[in-house]
């Protein structure tokens, strides 16, 4: 005979709610998974709730799946068409109804970046960073139809408006003549179609009578106007999530809609999931010390379930090399006790943050897989021209080698000054022989070649910086892609760090190989889910539990980022510090350091919050 399901006070309001929305505020590790799919299985078993009346939406893939697997076993074996989804393959669904759609009409990911870089030729555009200024710019494209923004009034994070605007239209223009759509059009569409046609949304509102709706907090603008539409007019609306793990606003998410959720929702029901099933209450204590610093929520006190554990351990490092170390030595130390590797997860703010890690692991043998993909720093275009200068010092004049560097500070030498295959110096000179001044630029490019070709990596750097000007190129460029000078000055501050450890160019260069080779197996093995410790980004860690967490950088300027500035930036900040906290189940490390690039380092406003003393 089965045991009987015993329900957590809410979590059994939640489960057993009748008709009308509610909001369910879940905090981490409080069940939401358990309480959407006995809710589901109540309304079909209890309230003979047609099972095809029922939708359950999801952000990702992966969740709808683990959702409806979870919701088959509660139903041993029965049949039950309930539709479990995203949000874009509900709406697809609609949209191939009304438009016949098939998947051919979706563009690919390869033709969305292929319509851009012909846009900016079109637009005569000349980005170092093609792969990132892509990406940034149709991830720009997607806030805005996702936010429903006027394009008159948006002000581009990567180029100018006039220029953002034609790659805007010439890109929407590009997939229309194909008829494709993107996914942001999914939405767009769905919102169009639902308020031009009102026969087409009755009989979706008929079907879908009952609206259960996951992790709340990451809803945008479009979504949730399109599932207000079909909700109405019984509103049988059940949104679960927690708006203190609400992240994604990069992406253009809106916390703001699930706390406004009562005022449109007069009648709305509220639950609290307060009992956290997950973490010790040390580690619970510590992570609610933090997130009452936020303004913008919902207050909640979450109750530990596990009961006492270990002290949430913070420690200071007196720089990156000291803190990898220790923590390699930690994370042997927990192996050699008993634990798995794959117990065992280090979270980062960003994916420039773990390479000093993985060389460490490597170096110790220590078997690790990464949630991301960790972009290789040694192939940033940065390093491209810095590895460029020194093989050019090193003898490798060929044409392509030395156009990495040529004009990088600009010295206005033409590319038709190089004939051949290899670069003559004395044939440049000759090309410009009626310009004394072009003659001393070429002859001072070779006089700080034949500095570098003698000095150790770190010298030669320091000196292609300084003395060549390349901080000064960076600076210009900087200004034209609208960025912080900052961020493309940390690139060359690791590159510095990593060169620092080798006297010659060639040991340099054979870590680099290394490295990279490291890099591409882990991309291998990502798909075989080999065993190990997992390295991610406080991003990657959301839904996710390890028995230990170490927490790394917990440094200003890390976290939170140096790119948040506004009170909204900085609550999403800590909420991400709160995200990663509560990943931890039994013990959580917090690490930082007083020392980075031989700069001093503040250790994160986030520590001081949790300590008390913020």
């Amino acid at each position: 005979m089965k045991e009987p399901i015993i329900y957590e006070g809410a979590q059994k309001e939640a489960v057993f709610h009748d008709k009308g929305p509610m909001l369910v505020l879940a905090g981490p590790g409080s069940g939401k998974t358990f309480t959407i799919t006995h809710r589901i299985h109540h309304l079909i078993h209890d309230l003979g709730v047609n099972p095809s009346n029922i939708l359950v939406i999801t952000f990702t893939k992966s969740a709808a799946g683990e959702m409806k697997e979870r919701f088959e076993e509660l139903m041993e074996g029965k049949t039950a068409p309930v539709s479990f989804g995203t949000f874009h393959a509900i709406f697809f669904r609609i949209l191939k109804f009304a438009y016949r759609y098939d998947a051919r009409s979706i563009v690919r990911d390869e033709q969305r970046i292929q319509y851009i870089k012909e846009e900016m030729d079109q637009c005569r555009m000349e980005v170092e960073d093609e792969a990132d200024f892509v990406s940034s710019v149709l991830s720009e494209i997607s806030s805005v139809k996702g936010e429903m923004i006027d394009l008159d009034h948006y002000y581009s994070k990567n180029c100018s408006e006039e220029i953002f605007k034609q790659l805007y239209m010439g890109y929407e223009g590009r997939l229309r003549r194909a008829g494709l759509i993107d996914f942001d059009d999914m939405l767009v569409m769905c919102y169009e179609l639902f308020t031009q046609r009102k026969d087409i949304l009755e009989a979706w509102q008929k079907k879908y009578q009952y609206i259960l709706i996951d992790e709340f907090q990451d809803i945008n603008l479009v979504q949730y106007e399109v599932i207000r539409m079909l909700a109405a007019p019984e509103n049988n609306l059940f949104i679960v999530g927690d708006d203190d793990q609400s992240i994604y606003r990069f992406r253009g998410a809106k916390p703001e809609i699930m706390l406004g959720f009562e005022k449109d929702y007069r009648d709305a029901k509220k639950v609290v999931l307060n009992v956290n099933f997950r973490s010790t209450k040390e580690i619970v204590q510590t992570a609610g010390l933090l997130i009452a610093h936020n303004q913008v929520r919902f207050p909640k006190k979450i109750i530990p379930k596990k009961g006492n554990g270990k002290p949430v351990i913070t420690r200071m490092w007196q720089d990156p090399q000291e803190e990898n170390q220790e923590i390699v030595k930690e994370i042997m130390d927990y192996r050699k006790a008993g634990f798995a590797w794959q117990e065992m997860a280090v979270l980062y703010r960003t994916n420039l943050g773990p390479r000093m890690l993985i060389e460490k692991l490597m170096e110790y043998n220590i078997p690790f897989s990464m949630k991301d993909s960790v972009p290789n720093l040694f192939d940033h275009w940065i390093c491209k021209n810095i590895i460029a200068y020194i093989k050019g010092a090193c003898g490798d004049l060929s044409r392509g080698n030395v156009f990495q560097f040529l004009n990088r500070p600009n010295r206005y030498i033409s590319r038709d000054a190089l004939d051949g295959n290899v670069v003559n110096w004395e044939s440049v000179k000759s090309f410009y022989q009626d310009k004394g001044f072009m003659i001393e630029r070429v002859e001072q490019l070779e006089y700080d070649l034949r500095m570098i070709r003698n000095m150790a990596p770190v010298a030669a750097l320091n000196y292609i910086r300084k003395a060549v000007g390349y901080d000064d190129y960076i600076r210009e460029y900087a200004q034209y892609r609208r960025v912080k000078p900052e961020e493309l000055f940390e690139i060359l501050d690791q590159i510095k760090e990593s060169a620092v450890n080798y006297p010659t160019f060639d040991q340099w260069f054979d870590h680099m190989k290394e490295y990279g080779e490291e890099l591409k197996a882990q991309v291998q093995a990502k798909e075989k889910e080999v065993d190990g410790v997992a390295l991610m980004t406080m991003h990657s860690s959301k839904g996710l539990e390890y028995p230990i967490v170490y927490i790394l950088d917990a440094n200003e300027g890390v976290t939170p980022h140096h790119k948040a500035v506004l009170p909204a930036d900085l609550e999403e900040e800590r909420r991400m510090f709160y995200v990663a906290m509560t990943r931890a189940k039994e013990r959580l490390h917090i690490n930082y350091v007083r020392e980075r690039y031989s700069k001093k380092q503040e250790i994160s406003r986030f520590v001081k919050e949790y300590l008390n003393r913020g």
